[in-house]
């Protein structure tokens, strides 16, 4: 049931529903570019680190029906939302919602060990530009529970070996990230830009590593996300309306 501070949002013409805070955290384009982005595989186990509300596992979950997924969330108004919304879509099956920290490490979530980690971790740092009064949004944005370095950290701990690590962050961090990724030994495999439009500078940067993988990287051809008039590309609207659904309640970041 709805709660007076919440949405009742749907995406891909209906398909996954979910509940998001009206004031505080709601999930942006960053989710389902990285939903789309990550390489998975049949069958595999995957991590989302910093799950939020739940949206990218519940993504990846409708995109790959084999699957199985774990969110790990430290806030627990989040926790609490993201479980409620694998129950509203009856999922309980494939995704568990973990409460946890990911600067435990190997605690996050014991003894357990992944095929993919996800993860679109806050991108600001503690006292840049602007800080919101909502803990949830300043947490999901401001690395002030939790730095990239961390989320890397983790990744690569819940990791089994080769196994792939997906990253959506800032473009103008680009370095932060790649440096990051190889100082966490999880080496930049593939990278796509993200640019608002064509003929502007990328405003995102999609990497995904290989724990323990050789060196080498893939550079895509870049994403656009809208053309003139703020009309989607067809790349973009197939993603959203899931041919690859429609989306309401979304707010974009980029």
């Amino acid at each position: 049931m709805t709660r007076s501070e919440e949405t009742f949002d749907a995406l891909f013409n209906g398909q996954i529903a979910l509940y998001q805070s009206v004031a505080g955290y709601r999930f942006s384009l960053d989710a389902l570019l990285l939903a789309h982005f990550v390489t998975i595989k049949q069958r595999e186990k995957i991590v989302d680190l910093g799950t939020g509300n739940g949206v990218v596992a519940l993504v990846l979950a409708y995109l790959h029906p084999s699957v199985t997924l774990t969110g790990v969330e430290l806030q627990a108004k989040m926790v609490e939302r993201a479980r409620r919304n694998v129950e509203l879509n009856r999922l309980q099956k494939r995704i568990l919602i973990l409460s946890g920290d990911v600067r435990a490490g190997k605690h996050v979530a014991a003894e357990m060990s992944f095929d993919v980690v996800v993860c679109n971790p806050p991108y600001r740092r503690p006292l840049s530009g602007r800080v919101s009064s909502n803990d949830e949004k300043q947490i999901a944005r401001h690395e002030t529970q939790g730095e990239l370095n961390d989320f890397l950290r983790a990744g690569a701990i819940l990791l089994r070996v080769k196994g792939r690590m997906a990253v959506v962050y800032p473009a103008v961090r680009s370095v932060d990230l790649l440096a990051a990724m190889r100082q966490a030994r999880i080496e930049p495999k593939r990278l796509r830009m993200v640019h608002s439009f064509a003929d502007t500078e990328a405003s995102l940067v999609l990497v995904e590593g290989v724990k323990g993988g050789r060196s080498g990287v893939e550079v895509l051809a870049p994403l656009t996300i809208y053309r003139q008039g703020k009309e989607y590309t067809n790349e973009v609207a197939a993603m959203i309306t899931g041919t690859k659904k429609s989306v309401s309640g979304l707010e974009c970041r980029v």
